[in-house]
């Protein structure tokens, strides 16, 4: 078909209402679909349904359309995601149904664009795995460079492909460093494995991402109120909410790998000034007594009282501390306040059954790591003076004692809050952010692999419509 007869087409469409708004609504059941099969496929058959409204005669179009929507819309009502307006499925007169069946959340039509154009690009493309076993810097050459440039271009962080495509240009280093944000590395245009790892990620295994982590936040987000805090352990970043307006954001550590920040929600009860840290048993045992072994000082050294189980405080000799490390050690430690004290200046006290909770830290240059799962579980905040000070203005009840305690690091006071601040802990691995650019981090505790591959959708059954 010429590209005239297609521009006569889409005119007629145009001047015809009742068509173009059923192309319209065709559209958005199909975006919707695309998105849902990504989420439900035992639900959403992509494939059968998109034969289903394609084939259908206009008179039977319309009420298989609205059962359809009807399914989006009870997919929705349980998660209890509102929808744009239940009340135009029974309108007969236009195809508005289709619209009203979409969730009504921020970010939906962006998600579901970047979804469409990821589907296309899977669709379009060869997205074998590339193979570099070397470092690729700035200026190197390699023969499968071209495709990478390619995949650049393609995904959008390159603005056009060069002329020399075998070679990292400037262009070409600027866009890997773009690339690296946008997937929470580190950002110095170098190919290396993790680099690598994201340009081999295919489009439609990204696209599954952003599908599932879009309905798992929308749902989640439905009950979360307008004043909370919340923290996105495998994003490495904290956000505050207040009256539904962002009030600060901030990089945070969490946990490691095999010491995981637990996905929960709570609310921030108490800020303890000054805190002293009464360390967990398991630390002791992991990470502490290998230092008392080697140096029987390290107890003094970094500021720690020892008790025993009767809350007696010991005092030994730095030979006989280091005897002691080699057996059960029956004893608890407590690090005095100050400037060495893990926990730093602040501790934002929540109930739960982890034992962890948000805290200052004296190593702010652990900020600057692209992969901050480096605690033992509990949640370091890199703008914590602003955190505190914010949570001082405007919960905190005894302000003169707090201004009065701000020139000292050693004296340790709780501070009770007006009204606790509901705290998030949660795991999301894609979104898209504020200025429309999709965003993936990786899996650090391989939880959002395990949710994938408890569904079994096939790429045929999400061919894009045309």
């Amino acid at each position: 078909m010429t590209n005239r007869v297609l521009v006569i087409l889409f005119a007629l469409i145009l001047s015809c209402p009742a068509l173009a708004n059923e192309q319209q609504a065709r559209q958005t059941l199909m975006r919707q679909l695309q998105l849902l099969a990504l989420v439900d496929d035992d639900q959403f058959n992509f494939e059968q349904q998109q034969a289903q409204l394609s084939q259908a005669p206009d008179t039977e179009w319309r009420s298989l359309s609205v059962n359809i929507a009807f399914d989006i819309e009870r997919f929705w009502s349980r998660r209890g995601v509102p929808i744009s307006n239940e009340n135009k499925f029974t309108d007969n007169e236009d195809e508005n149904f289709a619209i009203a069946s979409e969730p009504n959340v921020e970010g939906y039509l962006a998600t579901t664009n970047h979804i469409a154009k990821l589907l296309w690009m899977q669709q379009k493309n060869s997205w074998l795995p590339i193979e570099v076993n070397r470092l690729l810097r700035l200026g190197d050459t390699h023969p499968q460079l071209n495709v990478l440039i390619k995949r650049l271009w393609l995904l959008g962080d390159l603005a056009q492909l060069p002329v020399e495509p075998s070679k990292i240009t400037l262009p070409v280093h600027q866009a890997l460093m773009r690339f690296q944000r946008r997937h929470g590395l580190k950002v110095d245009g170098v190919v290396g494995p993790m680099t690598l790892k994201w340009l081999n990620t295919t489009p439609f295994q990204k696209a599954k991402l952003l599908a599932n982590n879009f309905v798992e936040s929308a749902t989640y987000r439905t009950s979360i109120g307008s004043r909370y805090l919340l923290v996105n352990i495998p994003a490495f970043e904290m956000v505050l909410v207040d009256d539904n307006e962002e009030q600060l954001r901030s990089r945070v550590i969490v946990g490691k790998p095999y010491r995981p920040t637990p996905i929960l929600n709570s609310q921030i009860s108490n800020i303890v000034l000054n805190p002293p840290w009464r360390v967990p048993r398991r630390i002791i045992y992991r990470d502490l007594l290998p230092h008392i072994r080697k140096d029987g000082t390290y107890i003094e050294k970094r500021q720690f009282q020892v008790f025993d189980y009767q809350g007696n405080l010991q005092d030994k000799g730095a030979e006989e501390w280091q005897s002691l490390a080699l057996g059960k050690f029956p004893y608890r430690l407590v690090q005095k306040p100050g400037s060495l004290n893990a926990l730093g200046r602040y501790k934002f006290h929540f109930a739960n059954r982890h034992s962890v909770y948000l805290h200052d830290t004296p190593n702010p240059e652990l900020f600057n790591e692209a992969n901050r799962a480096l605690s033992s579980g509990c949640i370091r905040v890199e703008s914590v003076t602003a955190l505190a000070n914010w949570m001082a203005s405007n919960l905190v009840k005894d302000k003169q004692t707090w201004v009065d305690l701000q020139s000292t690091n050693q004296t340790t006071q709780w501070f009770s809050l007006k009204s606790n601040l509901p705290v998030h802990l949660v795991y999301w691995t894609a979104w898209v952010d504020e200025v429309n650019q999709p965003q993936f981090r990786n899996d650090i505790y391989n939880l959002a692999e395990k949710r994938l591959n408890t569904q079994n959708v096939t790429l045929n059954k999400l061919a894009l419509t045309h």
